[in-house]
């Protein structure tokens, strides 16, 4: 196993330790490249922390343990009143208006890249690092720091940094960024790190493993109302509009509706998906089949921008999600008062109003918005 090349100047490097394999080999390859480093565990939840969801205690052991192999010291940071003012009300104001928020793209903003960045600078940090698998790459042409895709495809993660401003990816630095997954977890193994095999965190932080359904009752309100098809036809009850998704599959409660004369088994129990909440109404509306004309869209307009550079990038084509886990789709952008559009060579699948919509030119994330809303495809 190669070791990274020295990168010259010795420098302070604050490392965010989150008790998994990729900080931990973060940590490991700037220590290794002779750089001072100092690990800081971020402690964002706290309203359950003896539930049997809450891992929080059990990554701070691991992240100490990694810290120790190392040779570094660890620092507890406790963020969680910063986290459930910025990120939390947030999230539930989001849901509480029928709309599906991403809570990892606003923690990124304004916890771990803005009160660590704070904190680390505080403590004489001249970068700070996480394992994140996105690069940051200062232009040559431009002088402006970069967000680019991690060079393993199927982890990056820009999607959830792409609003990072310069100031904040100047101080940045995204080691894991440059190596597959598969690399990661070998040198976790060879230097004997004691979560080399530990399983990736899944989910929202403050949720863990628990019934997303099960967490929401807690804070927001019933209110049930009647789940239709496009034909307006009754098919059952909901249980609160905020508990559901566009695109969503599973837990409708709702079984197939067979026309008069129709045949058994024809389509009568094809999988029903949400495809649009009318809060007016407080009605919940399916459709059967996945390609079904109301869960494709060819343009949408999103507000609350954030561009890497500092400023828009000029209209044109781009490509761009509108989802963490899809391939990059052909676009158009176009500028708007507001924030922007963006229309697609081909109709985009469920786009949810509170997802973020980034855009890419080639490997570099250029920014994006929140989608406000999108329009139904017309064959």
């Amino acid at each position: 196993m190669s070791l990274p090349e020295p990168t010259g100047r010795r420098q302070r490097i604050v490392v965010g330790l989150s008790g998994g394999v990729d900080s931990a080999v973060t940590a490991w390859l700037l220590k290794s490249m002779g750089h001072e480093v100092v690990g800081i565990f971020m402690k964002n939840w706290e309203d359950d922390d003896d539930s049997e969801y809450c891992s929080s205690n059990v990554d701070f052991v691991d992240a100490a343990a990694v810290a120790d192999v190392i040779g570094i010291e660890i620092e507890h940071v406790n963020f969680a009143a910063e986290y459930k003012d910025r990120v939390f009300a947030e999230f539930l104001r989001e849901y509480q208006a029928g709309r599906t928020p991403n809570p990892d793209v606003l923690c990124n903003a304004e916890i771990k890249f803005k009160a660590f960045l704070d904190h680390a600078m505080r403590l004489g940090a001249e970068k700070i690092a996480t394992g994140h698998y996105a690069r940051v790459r200062q232009s040559s042409d431009t002088g402006l720091f970069e967000l680019l895709k991690g060079l393993d495809t199927t982890k990056d993660q820009s999607y959830f940094l792409h609003r990072l401003t310069q100031a904040q990816l100047a101080k940045t630095l995204f080691p894991v960024g440059e190596l597959r997954k598969t690399v990661v977890r070998r040198i976790a193994a060879d230097i004997g790190l004691p979560n080399a095999k530990k399983k990736d965190s899944t989910g929202i932080c403050f949720i863990g493993e628990r019934p997303f359904r099960e967490f929401l009752n807690r804070y927001i309100a019933h209110a049930p109302g009647p789940i239709q098809d496009e034909r307006g036809r009754t098919l059952g009850k909901h249980v609160g509009l905020s508990f559901y998704t566009l695109g969503q599959r599973q837990g409708l409660g709702i079984g197939g509706v067979k026309e008069k004369g129709a045949q058994r088994g024809a389509g009568e129990h094809a999988p029903w998906f949400v495809a649009r909440k009318e809060l007016d109404k407080n009605t919940l509306r399916v459709v059967q089949g996945h390609d079904h004309p109301w869960l494709l869209s060819h343009q949408l307009a999103a507000q609350d921008v954030s561009w890497c550079a500092g400023h828009a990038p000029a209209p044109g084509a781009y490509t761009a999600k509108t989802r963490y886990r899809q391939q990059d789709a052909a676009c158009t952008l176009q500028a708007l008062p507001d924030g922007f559009a963006l229309r697609f060579a081909e109709a985009q699948w469920a786009v949810t109003p509170g997802q973020s919509a980034v855009i890419y030119d080639g490997e570099v994330c250029l920014g994006g918005g929140v989608i406000q809303s999108a329009a139904v495809h017309t064959p």
